[in-house]
C-alpha cells in the first residue's frame, strides 16, 4: 500500500516536470476538429485516451474471467461437500466393518480344523481306523 502511494507521487512529480518543461503549443487536426493546446496536455490527453480504449477493450475478458472464477469456486465448494460425505461415509463403513470382524474371525477360527479329529481318527485305506 505504501509502495503505491510512493509510485503515484513519483509519477505525479514527474508529469508535473513534464508539463513544466513542455509549454510550448502545437495544434492538433482531427478529421473537421482542429485544436491547440501544450503539448503536455495533448500528450497527456492521448494518453488518458489510450487507458480508456484499453479498460474498453479489456472489460470483456476480465467479466468473463471472473465469471469462470465464481464457477469454479462454486465447484470447488461442491468437490470439497462431496469430499466431506465421502469421507464420513468411509469411516462409517470402517464402524461397521469393524463391529462385524470379530464375529465373523470367531466363527472361521471354529470351522477350520473343527473336523480335523474325525480327519485324523479315520486314515484313508485303513477300515478300522487304528494305524498299523
Amino acid at each position: 500500500m505504501q509502495l503505491m502511494t510512493i509510485l503515484a507521487m513519483i509519477t505525479a512529480a514527474a508529469g508535473v516536470v513534464f508539463a513544466l518543461q513542455n509549454q510550448e503549443s502545437v495544434a492538433v487536426s482531427l478529421i473537421a476538429w482542429r485544436f491547440e493546446a501544450s503539448l503536455a496536455i495533448i500528450l497527456l490527453l492521448a494518453l488518458a485516451v489510450g487507458g480508456f480504449v484499453v479498460g474498453l477493450v479489456s472489460t470483456p475478458s476480465t467479466v468473463r474471467r471472473q465469471l469462470e472464477i465464481r464457477r469454479q469456486q462454486k465447484r470447488i465448494e461442491e468437490l470439497e461437500l462431496r469430499i466431506e460425505t465421502l469421507r464420513s461415509e468411509n469411516t462409517e463403513l470402517r464402524a461397521e466393518q469393524r463391529r462385524s470382524q470379530p464375529e465373523a474371525g470367531a466363527a472361521a477360527a471354529a470351522s477350520p480344523y473343527k473336523e480335523m479329529p474325525d480327519l485324523i481318527a479315520a486314515r484313508p485305506g485303513d477300515g478300522d481306523g487304528k494305524a498299523g
